[in-house]
């Protein structure tokens, strides 16, 4: 099942350097509602793009017309390929022309490309049963939001530890792809308990980093609304990473 997971895990490695991104005069807005006002908007369109991949994912797995489009006899279709692979080339595309783009571009990139996701997870609904699959879920949801509190709330600088999980995720993408011609069970189980302990611990980093450039923003700018996309997209990848790997452990096959 997790066959797949590399190509998530490469989009979060690669993107989101506030610095990079940086389009904002150097002002400080040292203002509570202005950083709530902006986490809002960061965690809707998130929750937007996860109910969105969560549709799309049932859909097809509930449509054998379109699973055959995705599967032939011999593995994954030409479509099948295409579809695993194009969200690396949105997430590169989101993250390199960040500055060129404008926020409706970013805002629809970011919406296609929780639709090919939920095209790339709908396979787990074959491998999984439902029950474990909504188990899996729930428990995600609750260590995201129990990581996310302690992100924002932590007077903690966490900019070093994430800075160590960026160079532990490098290290298990690189795992993953040496796992993918080995097909060692056991390695897959290790890196899945790592791969758990990593986007927790991203979880409250990226929020807390989220928080951070929420300070800078002001309200109906164009550069507040491509950043809010952005932050978006990180949770969502830190929270599609947790639930399969979490999945590893708490799926029951089918």
């Amino acid at each position: 099942m997790l066959n797949f997971a590399p190509q998530i895990l490469i989009n979060n490695s690669i993107m989101f350097n506030e610095d990079q991104y940086n389009t904002l005069a150097d002002i400080k807005v040292h203002d509570e509602s202005a950083v709530r006002t902006f986490l809002t908007g960061v965690f809707s369109w998130m929750f937007l793009a996860l109910a969105i991949t969560a549709v799309t994912s049932y859909f097809v797995a509930a449509t054998p017309e379109l699973l055959r489009l995705m599967i032939s006899e011999k593995g994954l279709s030409l479509f099948g390929w295409v579809v695993m692979l194009a969200p690396i080339g949105f997430v590169l595309l989101m993250s390199f022309r960040f500055q060129k783009l404008s926020a409706i571009s970013l805002t629809l990139l970011f919406l296609v490309y929780s639709v090919l996701v939920g095209l790339s997870l709908s396979f787990i609904f074959l491998a999984y049963t439902m029950g474990s699959i909504a188990t899996t879920f729930g428990v995600t949801s609750i260590t995201f939001g129990i990581m996310a509190l302690a992100g924002y709330t932590t007077k903690t600088d966490l900019t070093k530890f994430g800075s160590i999980l960026m160079m532990a995720l490098v290290g298990i993408i690189v795992a993953m792809l040496i796992n993918f011609f080995l097909k060692s069970e056991s390695m897959q189980y290790f890196i899945s308990f790592i791969g758990v302990l990593i986007f927790t611990g991203l979880t409250a980093y990226d929020v807390q980093k989220l928080k951070k450039m929420g300070t800078e923003m002001v309200a109906g700018q164009e550069s507040t609304r491509k950043y809010a996309i952005m932050g978006a997209l990180s949770l969502y990848l830190d929270f599609i990473n947790l639930f399969l790997f979490l999945l590893r452990f708490m799926g029951k096959r089918n």
